[in-house]
C-alpha cells in the first residue's frame, strides 16, 4: 500500500531517487521493476509494480480496438508504458518523453495511490492541490459510495 506526498529531487539525467520506506517493499513485491506510464487525464505519470500493471494491461488490450475511445486509451497508456527497475541506490530512471508529458524538473512529488504512485513535478502538485482543495463545497454531493465512509 503506497500512499503519502513524498518531495523528492531528480537529477540532470532523470534518476529520482525513492524513499527508503518503500524500496524494501518493492524490492519483495516486484524485485525492484516497475511500469511507468503516462496519465491521460493529468500531466502526471502513473507508476506501477510491474504486477500490478500487467493486470491493467491485459484489461486494456481486451478492450474492443474498433472503440475509438478505447483506441485513445490503448494507445496513449500501453504506448508510453515504459520498464522502469530500481538500481542499487535505490533510484528510477525516467524517460525523456516522459519526463517532458508531466513537466517535470528538478523538484517532483511521488504521490501514493494504494497500489501505484504518481509523478508529478512540485509546481503542477501545489496547483492541482490547491484546485482540488477549492473545489471543496460542503453543498457538493458526494459520490453514493463514499457518503457513508466516516473519517
Amino acid at each position: 500500500m503506497f500512499r503519502g506526498v513524498n518531495p523528492i529531487n531528480m537529477d540532470a539525467k532523470g534518476r529520482m531517487a525513492i524513499p527508503s520506506r518503500y524500496r524494501e517493499q518493492l524490492s519483495v513485491h516486484c524485485a525492484g521493476q516497475m511500469v511507468a506510464t503516462i496519465d491521460t487525464e493529468s500531466r502526471c505519470l502513473l507508476l506501477y509494480p510491474l504486477h500490478e500493471w500487467e493486470v491493467i494491461q491485459q484489461k486494456i488490450e481486451a478492450l474492443p480496438s474498433f472503440d475509438p475511445s478505447a483506441r485513445r486509451i490503448q494507445r496513449l497508456l500501453i504506448g508510453h508504458a515504459t520498464d522502469v527497475e530500481l538500481d542499487a541506490n535505490g533510484r528510477l530512471l525516467l524517460s525523456a518523453v516522459l519526463r517532458d508529458y508531466a513537466q517535470l524538473g528538478k523538484k517532483v512529488i511521488l504521490l501514493g495511490q494504494g497500489k501505484k504512485f504518481e509523478i508529478w513535478s512540485e509546481e503542477m502538485w501545489n496547483q492541482t492541490r490547491d484546485e482540488y482543495l477549492q473545489l471543496s463545497d460542503p453543498g457538493t454531493a458526494l459520490p453514493v459510495d463514499l457518503q457513508s465512509l466516516s473519517l
